[in-house]
């Protein structure tokens, strides 16, 4: 089992399907399946699903109630200690970027999982870091079922 990481780039995805709203929707939504099919293991930091409502309320604030109920109920694991805190300062600091998006690649980093992201700016400042890849370039084992 793959052992992921979404921010809130990807996550969005699964909601707002319109085209002109938001790129790569297929392969957002073929990651989710993998996540229901349990070839995916999800893992989130704390603050993921405020983020998600954040962006969710200003792009299609209708979507907003019943995303957070299905997000809820999917039953996602968060992990937050103050190792992955002081990791995300680090990268925030040494990226010149903002920490909640910092905060997710840490938390692939500490748990040896991979940050999925369709945020080509922060893909591009931080991928030296490792354990991230962007949406586009994610593999796994599930087909494509989604168009």
């Amino acid at each position: 089992m793959i052992r992921v990481v979404v921010d809130n780039s990807v996550a969005v995805k699964w909601f707002v399907r319109d085209s002109n709203e938001e790129k790569d929707v297929a392969p957002a939504v073929d990651l989710l399946i993998g996540v229901g099919k349990n070839s995916i293991e999800l893992i989130q930091p704390p603050h993921w699903m405020a983020e998600v409502t954040a962006v969710l309320s200003r792009l299609q604030p209708d979507l907003a109630d019943d995303a957070i109920d299905l997000l809820d109920a999917m039953e996602i694991p968060t992990t937050e200690d103050s190792n992955l805190y002081k990791l995300a300062s680090h990268l925030a600091a040494g990226l010149n970027h903002h920490l909640f998006d910092a905060l997710y690649h840490a938390l692939a980093i500490q748990e040896k999982a991979t940050l999925v992201t369709a945020d080509l700016r922060y893909y591009r400042k931080s991928k030296q870091h490792g354990s991230i890849c962007l949406l586009t370039d994610f593999e796994f084992e599930t087909p494509r079922s989604y168009s």
